[in-house]
């Protein structure tokens, strides 16, 4: 995938090597430390060999790691494409709709974040918190995605972004809504069910986007190999495959994403017909 000339998006907030969110807390500082160099300083010392043996002291955190080259890139690309899913969203909006897209923030962080949403760890994967209508990735989860799961390549991780945004897209057009009213009526098996099939539409939602993106040519183009990429991702994390790998053995009932087969399936359909019409996973019988 060719991205490199592409616009970044003004919407990404990094809160990367803030671990646990931001917090850059040293322990046993706080007003204690102030205090205490405050008073050595009108005794007539340096209130700096108080701060500096906090700061530098054994329980200290520091407000920022170093980040690596690598991680840097996925950065610059993720932006990217969260720069081009504004691009094709705003236009289907504004053309197809009728209505204003309203872009979505995307948060990059480091181990653990706070969201509107709670408090969130790495080990969760990327998600989409609808309360403050933005999106939260640990770009780690890129490196698990080639290593644990075999899904390497920038049009896979792509994907990952372009699903995450179909979650925001489905917020704005009040389909996420609709679903969570209906799970609260129903067993927890029906829940899993309508849980399964607002996933696959986001994964069609996110073919969608594929499809406008490439032929637009504004940021991303497409190259031979990517759109295997993305299926080879979308197949990699569908419920059916994570469980076998996890447990030997799978519960179809417990399903909340969808199996390998029906992620690949709805991803193609949005990528071959750029449609949003054709991303109704609610009413249909076969997914």
């Amino acid at each position: 995938m060719k991205w490199q000339m592409g616009r970044r998006s003004r919407n990404v907030r990094d809160l990367r090597g803030r671990g646990g969110g931001g917090r850059a807390v040293a322990v046993g500082g706080g007003i204690g430390t102030i205090v205490l160099a405050l008073l050595v300083m009108l005794l007539g010392g340096d209130p700096s060999i108080v701060l500096d043996q906090v700061s530098s002291g054994p329980n200290s955190y520091p407000t920022q790691t170093e980040i690596s080259p690598q991680h840097q890139e996925m950065a610059e690309m993720t932006s990217v494409v969260l720069a081009d899913t504004e691009d094709t969203w705003n236009t289907i909006f504004r053309q197809q709709l009728g209505e204003n897209y309203q872009e979505p923030t995307l948060t990059l962080f480091s181990g653990a974040v706070q969201s509107a949403c709670g408090y969130a760890q790495a080990a969760m994967g990327p998600f989409y918190c609808p309360r403050d209508q933005s999106i939260y990735i640990d770009l780690s989860f890129f490196e698990d995605l080639k290593r644990r799961h075999g899904a390497p390549g920038e049009f896979a991780r792509a994907y990952v972004v372009a699903h995450e945004v179909g979650h925001h897209v489905q917020n704005q057009l009040g389909i996420s809504r609709q679903v969570q009213a209906m799970q609260q009526r129903v067993r927890q098996e029906q829940a899993n069910q309508l849980s399964v099939r607002l996933e696959l539409q986001a994964d069609c939602l996110a073919g969608v986007w594929a499809y406008h993106g490439d032929r637009s040519g504004q940021n991303i183009s497409l190259e031979p190999g990517d759109i295997e990429q993305a299926l080879n991702a979308a197949s990699a994390i569908g419920d059916d495959r994570l469980q076998r790998e996890a447990r030997g053995y799978v519960v179809p009932e417990s399903f909340t994403h969808g199996t390998s087969a029906q992620r690949v399936r709805w991803f193609k359909r949005g990528i071959q017909t750029g449609d949003i019409n054709q991303c109704d996973t609610f009413n249909t019988t076969s997914l």
